[in-house]
């Protein structure tokens, strides 16, 4: 039996921590639109790290799933890194451009998911 999306997102959200992956949030979409089911965020400290995120992603739901973004080109050059897996979207982000582009803003009636990560408090935002 395949896992749901709310496993999927998750799972990246587990990824990203592991990653050290700041300020995560997942939204539940579902009500919303109709492109995805859940989007996951996440900060970067910067670049570097965001193309870490993306291919540690990347590269454990191609091995442990099977699964391959829609979107092959992870560039991020505008502090943006988008994974599309169609049932959950992964935005990873610089400071700066999560700042600039505030998708928490944009879909603030989104449910946020209860995440259960490793990382401190205050590294990873768990939806309350």
């Amino acid at each position: 039996m395949a896992a749901s999306s709310e496993d999927l997102s998750r799972d990246i959200a587990r990824l990203v921590d592991e990653k050290l992956g700041e300020d995560i949030v997942c939204l539940d979409m579902r009500e919303l639109v109709t492109y995805t089911d859940y989007l996951v965020i996440c900060t970067a400290r910067n670049e570097r790290q965001a193309e870490a995120i993306a291919e540690e992603v990347h590269l454990r739901l191609k091995h442990d799933r099977s699964l391959l973004p829609v979107n092959p080109d992870r560039s991020g050059d505008v502090g943006w890194t988008v994974l599309d897996y169609l049932d959950c979207v992964l935005h990873v982000f610089t400071e700066e451009a999560r700042e600039r582009y505030d998708l928490e803003d944009l879909w603030h009636e989104a449910p946020r998911v209860e995440l259960e990560l490793d990382q401190p408090s205050g590294k990873s935002a768990s939806a309350a």
